[in-house]
């Protein structure tokens, strides 16, 4: 996975959630305790904190430096807030030498952190969606990728409430919800 993925999955985010800015952003997003304001702006933090990241290539942990979004920001501009900071992302990807390690529980490199960035920009549109009644699941081809990157042990079946399934938010016929999991983004060795 690289910056190019990383673009569609912010392209396809905006395309779902920017018609609804005037919905009620209050309500929590999905399965989350978050609202959906919240959420976004959790996505947004987590873009940046992986661009800081993939830029620095820090060996032993996370960067000392969060993302605040300012508590009077609205959805529009916590939206282009989210999407700028997973620019930054895609920016550092595409620079990235394919050899460089960064830190994230472990030697990760620049295809972890872009498959990292895709996961946390569709599931969590996806949690947001969801709580704003929209009917969304996200695109299959993003959704095989990220579970090929960082959950190599999933089961077989349509990729994106497999991936749904991996990350908590749903049952998948003969296997019962998650409530705990976690991807593998570091690299073996």
């Amino acid at each position: 996975m690289d910056h190019q993925e990383l673009r569609a999955a912010l392209a396809e985010a905006r395309r779902v959630l920017a018609p609804h800015l005037h919905a009620d952003w209050s309500v929590p997003a999905g399965p989350l305790e978050w609202s959906c304001r919240d959420t976004l702006v959790h996505v947004g933090h987590d873009l940046l904190a992986y661009a800081g990241q993939v830029a620095a290539l820090p060996a032993g942990g996370y960067l000392p430096f969060d993302l605040t979004v300012r508590p009077d920001a609205g959805p529009g501009e916590v939206l282009t807030t989210a999407l700028a900071c997973g620019e930054l992302l895609a920016l550092a990807l595409a620079a990235a030498d394919p050899a460089a390690r960064a830190w994230y529980w472990g030697p990760t490199d620049p295809t972890g952190f872009a498959a990292m960035g895709v996961a946390e920009t569709l599931l969590h549109t996806h949690d947001i969606a969801t709580g704003l009644a929209l009917g969304w699941t996200p695109p299959p081809a993003p959704c095989a990728a990220v579970l090929a990157r960082l959950f190599p042990d999933a089961p077989p079946g349509d990729p994106a409430p497999v991936l749904l399934w991996c990350t908590g938010r749903a049952a998948l016929p003969g296997r019962p919800r998650r409530t705990s999991w976690a991807w593998r983004a570091a690299l073996d060795g």
